[in-house]
């Protein structure tokens, strides 16, 4: 699965920099998908969208070098964790639809494995060159 770290991470570019620039260029689009009421400050929204977009530069850049370029792997995996516990709680409090979950499906938890498993590799190997 190693060998995969770089098409995950470039997967994972060319997805958070389409999605980005769908949020930033079409800010309502998923409220209306998803029945949600749309914010009253859509640049709010598009200001998620840059930050997606700017993670997916990042991972572009990770894919060069995965286990060197770990710490941006690292602050993804963060991200993709909390997104989802927002969610979760956003979705309790009667603020978001369940039909918002499918951005969650696509846009953290399909990642945590790969990323997850780039992060390990990664500690595996640095654990070992300290025992040398």
């Amino acid at each position: 699965m190693q060998k995969f770290h770089p098409l995950f991470l470039q997967l994972a570019a060319l997805y958070n920099i389409l999605w980005g620039a769908w949020i930033v260029l079409f800010p309502l689009h998923i409220f209306n998908l998803t029945g949600m009421t749309p914010p009253l400050y859509p640049e709010i929204w598009q200001c998620v969208g840059m930050i997606v977009g700017v993670y997916g530069v990042g991972y572009y850049f990770a894919s060069k070098a995965p286990t060197l370029h770990w710490p941006i792997t690292l602050v993804g995996l963060l991200g993709k964790i909390f997104g989802p516990i927002g969610f979760l709680h956003a979705l309790l409090m009667e603020r978001f639809s369940p039909l918002f979950g499918l951005v969650i499906l696509t846009n953290d938890l399909v990642w945590w494995i790969p990323f997850g498993h780039i992060l390990w590799v990664t500690w595996k190997e640095k654990k070992a060159q300290q025992s040398i």
